[in-house]
């Protein structure tokens, strides 16, 4: 996998994410979306990608995030994705996780909201769109599916100098995943140098 197979694979990822956000129903909340998100399996791939990454865009972030390397790559040109353009990649080096497919696997949308929980941040998005509560509440069983077949997981993932709460709730099927929180990748990297 290399750059250039990425951007033969974004206009089907883009179509396939673009009718799971409107099988959400998310696309009335005019979201942001702050950056596409990748799974590599080996960490030659990661580091192949990053080089080649580099040369449309810089790494403006390079953090440990659950003891391992995470990438946040500003591009020069942004990826578009329906009427969104998307600025920023985050490239994971991998865990002791094995991805059944590499490649572009999720986006994350920014809601704005000053919530500090996932209870609070859940409670506000449902608020604003409510047909969320249906899939949220069918999945919070953990039984991995509703009946949409939507997998709903709930985290708080912190960089180790981050100083900013950012709840996150996703939305999984079909092997892509639309996450949704409260902060922008780039108002969450400014945090970490926040005294």
């Amino acid at each position: 996998m290399n750059y250039q197979y990425l951007q033969h694979t974004w206009p089907d990822f883009s179509q396939r994410i673009i009718a799971f956000i409107h099988q959400l129903g998310l696309e009335g909340l005019s979201l942001h979306c702050d950056h596409a998100a990748l799974r590599v399996n080996n960490s030659q791939t990661a580091q192949l990608l990053a080089d080649e990454f580099s040369q449309y865009g810089d790494i403006i972030s390079n953090n440990m995030i659950n003891g391992r390397p995470i990438l946040i790559i500003k591009l020069a040109e942004p990826l578009v994705m329906g009427t969104m353009n998307i600025q920023c990649v985050e490239l994971p080096f991998p865990s002791d996780k094995a991805y059944p497919v590499e490649g572009w696997e999720h986006i994350e949308l920014v809601f704005p909201s000053q919530a500090k929980t996932s209870e609070a941040f859940v409670a506000e998005l449902i608020e604003h769109a409510p047909q969320l509560a249906e899939i949220i509440v069918a999945d919070s069983a953990n039984t991995g599916k509703s009946e949409h077949n939507i997998k709903v997981k709930l985290s708080s993932p912190k960089g180790d100098n981050e100083r900013l709460a950012n709840p996150t709730i996703a939305f999984k099927a079909n092997g892509i995943c639309v996450k949704v929180h409260p902060h922008d990748i780039q108002t969450i990297l400014a945090s970490e140098s926040a005294s």
